[in-house]
Order: C-alpha cells, then sequence, then structure tokens
C-alpha cells in the first residue's frame, strides 16, 4: 500500500463554496479511480513565495491519500494541469519514509585488491 499526499494551490479569487466543491469533485475522482482519501486540509489563503499569473496569495489544499493497485494519481494530475483554476499542485509520495532503512554495516562490501605502484592490474 502507498500513501500520498497531493497539494494543490487554487485561485484566491474562488469563493470558500468553489474551493470546496472543487476539492469534493477531486476527491470523489480519486474514489472512483480506486484509491482513497485518508485526510483533506485546507490551508485556507495563503501567500506564495513568488507571484503566479500575477497573483500572490493563493487557497492552499491538502489531500492525504492511500492507493492499492493502479495508482490513479496520473489521471488526476492530468485533472489539475487542465483546471485554470488551480495554480500550481504538488503529489509527493510518502510511504518511502516507512520503509525499514539498510544497516550500512551489514551490507556486503567487496574488497578491491590493493596494487603497488608499478604493478599491472
Amino acid at each position: 500500500m502507498r500513501t500520498y499526499e497531493l497539494v494543490f494551490i487554487a485561485d484566491p479569487r474562488l469563493s470558500d463554496e468553489e474551493v470546496v466543491t472543487m476539492t469534493d469533485e477531486y476527491k470523489q475522482l480519486i474514489t472512483t479511480l480506486g484509491a482513497t482519501v485518508q485526510r483533506e486540509e485546507s490551508w485556507g489563503r495563503r501567500k506564495l513565495a513568488y507571484p503566479i499569473q500575477k497573483l500572490t496569495e493563493g487557497r492552499y489544499v491538502v489531500l492525504y491519500i492511500e492507493v492499492e493497485g493502479k495508482n490513479p494519481l496520473p489521471e488526476v494530475e492530468l485533472r489539475l494541469r487542465q483546471n485554470d483554476k488551480i495554480l500550481r499542485y504538488l503529489t509527493v509520495r510518502t510511504d518511502q519514509d516507512r520503509r525499514p532503512e539498510v544497516d550500512p554495516a551489514a551490507a556486503v562490501v567487496e574488497e578491491q585488491p590493493e596494487f603497488e605502484p608499478g604493478e599491472e592490474a
């Protein structure tokens, strides 16, 4: 099972109701494509780090998604890209940090033979 965080920034000129409706549409798309939305966070209006399309603010929304089987996120990202009301989006896979780390001391290292200067390999 894989987990993802999907963050998108919507146009700040949208009303709260329009942002909620748009978020619900994306959540419905995600669930119909076979994933589940674990949690949703609306961060509200925030100042952007740099202007995007001459706008200095945006409405931030974060969706926490869990996927089993076929990944539906390429289709969701395509729809986000086509939507003019979305300024930016970012999808991050978050289950990578749950994987067990490999102990470097336990890793087998193949030793290379040492050669003296002047010797041929």
